[in-house]
């Protein structure tokens, strides 16, 4: 599976903080308090390979699992296919998403790019929401605007992230493109191979 570009910008949302310029609604708090949480977290300054930075990486994938609903992108994205596979085999795909995403996004906080965060809005939707930002990016000396937004879930008294689409781009689409282009030819256990591949790769 290709690596999805638009998952490191959420990533790059979460260490560089934001700007507000709207009310935070419910949905809105939980993404800011991300945030400043991750952000806290980061700035901490810990040697490569130490026992902090093992501490650091323990408490932002804790602080990734309660923010991001792995397991609902997955069964989103495997929609097609999800009634197909046997619980055995929908455990360890969770297993294995929920790695190879928390790779990604630990991966992702080692770089260091100039970014503002710009909160547009917030639409809900019964029992999910949606959350606009803008990302004010500079690279290389250029200015650049990404659009990324959030769609959240209530569940058990919280919300939790299972979407993100950057510039029309959502995260379970892709991934659906993906999964199904993979199914289709090699099955679900080829698929699973796959992901097994990926989730040491990505550990």
């Amino acid at each position: 599976m290709r690596k999805i570009t638009q998952f490191l910008t959420l990533v790059f949302v979460l260490v560089f903080g934001a700007v507000a310029q709207a009310a935070d609604g419910p949905a809105t708090a939980t993404v800011r308090q991300a945030n400043d949480t991750l952000h806290s977290l980061l700035r901490r300054k810990v040697t490569p390979g130490s026992p902090e930075e093992k501490q650091q990486a323990s408490q932002v994938t804790a602080k990734l699992q309660n923010f991001l609903d792995v397991d609902e992108l997955g069964r989103r994205a495997m929609r097609d296919q999800w009634s197909k596979l046997k619980p055995a085999q929908q455990a360890e795909f969770s297993k294995l998403l929920r790695e190879i995403v928390e790779g990604h996004y630990l991966r992702a906080l080692r770089s260091e790019l100039d970014y503002d965060v710009a909160y547009l809005g917030e639409k809900p939707h019964g029992d999910e929401a949606s959350v606009s930002t803008e990302l004010r990016v500079t690279r290389k000396g250029k200015k650049q605007v990404i659009s990324v937004d959030y769609t959240l879930r209530h569940d058990k008294g919280a919300w939790r992230v299972f979407d993100i689409v950057t510039d029309g781009v959502g995260l379970v689409e892709n991934y659906r493109a993906q999964f199904n282009q993979v199914i289709a030819k090699e099955g679900v256990e080829g698929l699973l191979t796959r992901m097994r591949k990926k989730s040491l790769g990505a550990s």
